[in-house]
């Protein structure tokens, strides 16, 4: 038996309302290009539009004009997506409560993680939506999952209950070792102002 290799998030589709209401949440509200729609090719009663979040990749909605928009929370039985997060840079980050709060928008303030800030709001249609911003900037040649993942070690290896901002710096320092040379024989921290 061998396993399914996956590659990346190809995309998500969600079930919308109608069309209007989700051009204006997922383009008007998130800045997410529209990129093209046609037919939902397995329901002809429905559309399908697409958006680019933002890293080239694809978010999908179905939509039906007769369905109506709702504003409850989405159902949090198990198997049920409990919210989709996007990622967003400091200086927007900075910035999303001012813009959420200039549109009536509720939304759960900020929320630190260690190794991310958060922000949560409600769609139109009542799915939460987490904006996230990652406290840190990965080495060259690395990646995010790749810190957390040595950032986590590291958490555990102390008996910490959550992943700081110290597992992610102590992590960097593990990458650039592992992974870039020197000429010196010994990398450990030094005190040049003896």
């Amino acid at each position: 038996m061998k396993k399914i290799q996956t590659l990346g998030v190809h995309h998500i589709t969600m079930m919308g309302a109608d069309r209007k209401t989700s051009i204006d949440f997922w383009e008007g509200v998130l800045g997410m290009p529209f990129l093209f729609d046609q037919p939902n090719l397995d329901d002809p009663d429905e559309g399908h539009l697409y958006f680019d979040p933002g890293d080239g990749r694809l978010v999908t909605i179905f939509t039906n004009e007769s369905r109506t928009r709702v504003h409850s929370r989405t159902p949090m039985d198990a198997g049920c997506v409990h919210h989709v997060a996007f990622e967003v840079d400091r200086a927007m980050f900075d910035q999303v409560l001012e813009r959420l709060e200039a549109r009536g928008i509720g939304n759960s303030g900020i929320k630190d993680r260690g190794f991310m800030h958060s922000i949560y709001f409600k769609d139109p249609l009542g799915l939460l939506i987490e904006l996230a911003c990652y406290t840190f900037i990965p080495p060259r040649g690395s990646s995010h999952a790749e810190v957390m993942l040595e950032a986590h070690k590291l958490r555990v290896a102390r008996g910490d209950k959550a992943i700081s901002r110290e597992h992610l710096a102590d992590a960097a320092i593990m990458i650039v070792e592992r992974s870039q040379a020197t000429l010196s024989d010994d990398r450990s921290a030094k005190n040049p102002y003896r």
